[in-house]
């Protein structure tokens, strides 16, 4: 896997007043006050490649950032390098909040597709929490959407059937990335490869394709070169006896 090389450009293509998810309906609107230090805080924007690390475990980093455009996800590796993919992030997500806290990152970022990363500096997240307690407040909403994101996860890994999992896994991808514009056609197509859906569902390859074409077959979903595009929402969401996600407008860095 590549090292994340390049440096937060100078030179802002979106100024936070002009980003373009603030105009989404899943993202809440902040006074001019908060635009004005969110604006400040940020420091410019980073391209990042397919492939390369956006965090590394046991790293210290000097900034956090939020996702402008494209596709990652999180993991953590054993020893021996098997692969826990955590939990994957999509526009408006805030990542390296962790190191910010931790000292360390507990876990890696990887880019599933080419980013866009607005770079804030992990000094001024003091200022923040110190003179605008309604972002602090936003980042702990953030903080603990994660951790129900990831409570879904558990239950979903742990009593749900292979393909109730993988039926539940496409869903919550599927619907994360709609209602943040990953996908303007009608059916949503999610850049993940058969190793991604084993290495996130803890099965291995043979049983995930087996699982897969189960899935196609039901006419839920069709298999291309570019990853999985999701034809049947509300079956999928059916077969894993999911509902969906139940929040309002959410906060966005």
């Amino acid at each position: 896997m590549a090292e994340l090389k390049g440096r937060a450009s100078s030179t802002r293509r979106y100024p936070c007043e002009r980003c373009p998810l603030r105009p989404l309906p899943v993202f809440r609107e902040f006074t001019g006050e908060e635009l004005d230090f969110i604006s400040r805080f940020k420091t410019g924007e980073l391209a990042v490649d397919r492939g390369a690390a956006v965090l590394v475990e046991g790293s210290h980093s000097a900034h956090l950032y939020t996702v402008l455009a494209g596709w990652g996800f999180r993991y953590k590796l054993l020893s021996d390098g098997r692969r826990q993919i955590l939990n994957y992030v999509m526009p408006g997500d805030l990542i390296g909040l962790q190191g910010s806290v931790m000292g360390e990152m507990q876990h890696s970022v990887e880019a599933l597709s080419p980013m866009l990363l607005c770079v804030f500096e992990r000094e001024k997240l003091h200022d923040l929490y110190r003179n605008y307690p309604s972002l602090a407040y936003d980042i702990t909403w953030l903080a603990s959407r994660e951790e129900r994101m990831l409570d879904e996860n558990l239950l979903s890994v742990g009593r749900r059937t292979a393909i109730e999992r993988c039926a539940y896994l496409i869903a919550f991808i599927g619907t994360r990335a709609k209602v943040v514009g990953l996908n303007g056609r009608k059916r949503v197509q999610i850049p993940i490869t058969q190793s991604h859906v084993a290495d996130t569902l803890g099965l291995s390859l043979v049983h995930t394709n087996k699982t897969i074409r189960k899935l196609a077959d039901r006419g839920l979903i069709a298999w291309r070169d570019g990853g999985c595009e999701i034809i049947d929402m509300d079956g999928l969401c059916a077969l894993a006896g999911w509902d969906g996600p139940d929040e309002g407008p959410r906060p966005l860095l």
